[in-house]
C-alpha cells in the first residue's frame, strides 16, 4: 500500500500525519520516563499489567503494583487542551470518547486486581509528574526504595 488509493487518509499529508503519531516513546513519555529513573525507580516499559487484559501501561511497577499511563490531550480527551477535529469531526468525536471509555474500563479493572492506576497528561510537568509517580510508588512498595531527589534543573 505505497500512496492513498487504498488508505482512509483524505490526503498524502493527512497519511504522513497520521503516521507520525507514535504509540510509545514520545517526548513526554520520554520526560516523564527519564525524571522517574533519575530518582532511582525501575520500571517495566509498555507493559500489560495483568496478564488477562490486553492493555499496556507505559510504565509498570510490578512490586508497588503502579501502572503509570501518558495521555496525550487529544486522543484521550484533556478537559482543558482536547481540541475537536474539523475534518472528519463525527469520527473523531467517537473515537476519543472511546478512548476515554476504555481508560475507564482499563481503570476500574486494575483497580478491582489491587492496581493503583495513574494518570498524567502530556501537558504536565514531567518533573511533577514524576515526583506524584514516585510517592506513589514508595507509598505502595512492600519494600523500602531508595530514592534520590530530582535536580531542580
Amino acid at each position: 500500500m505505497g500512496g492513498t488509493e487504498r488508505s482512509w487518509a483524505t490526503s498524502p499529508g493527512t497519511r504522513a500525519s497520521m503516521r507520525g503519531n507514535r504509540s510509545r516513546d514520545t517526548k513526554p513519555e520520554l520526560a516523564l520516563r527519564s525524571a522517574v529513573h533519575a530518582v532511582g525507580l525501575r520500571y517495566r516499559v509498555a507493559a500489560r499489567p495483568l496478564a488477562d487484559l490486553p492493555r499496556t501501561a507505559d510504565l509498570v511497577f510490578r512490586p508497588a503494583r503502579v501502572a503509570v499511563f501518558m495521555d496525550g490531550c487529544f486522543w484521550h480527551g484533556c478537559p482543558a487542551h482536547h481540541t475537536k477535529a474539523t475534518t472528519h469531526a463525527q469520527f473523531w468525536a467517537q473515537k476519543v470518547e472511546r478512548n476515554m471509555q476504555r481508560d475507564r474500563d482499563t481503570d476500574t479493572r486494575l483497580a478491582a486486581a489491587g492496581w493503583l492506576p495513574v494518570r498524567v497528561w502530556e501537558h504536565e510537568d514531567p518533573i511533577e509528574a514524576a515526583r506524584r509517580v514516585v510517592d506513589l510508588v514508595r507509598m505502595r512498595s512492600p519494600r523500602p526504595t531508595r530514592v534520590v531527589p530530582p535536580s531542580q534543573g
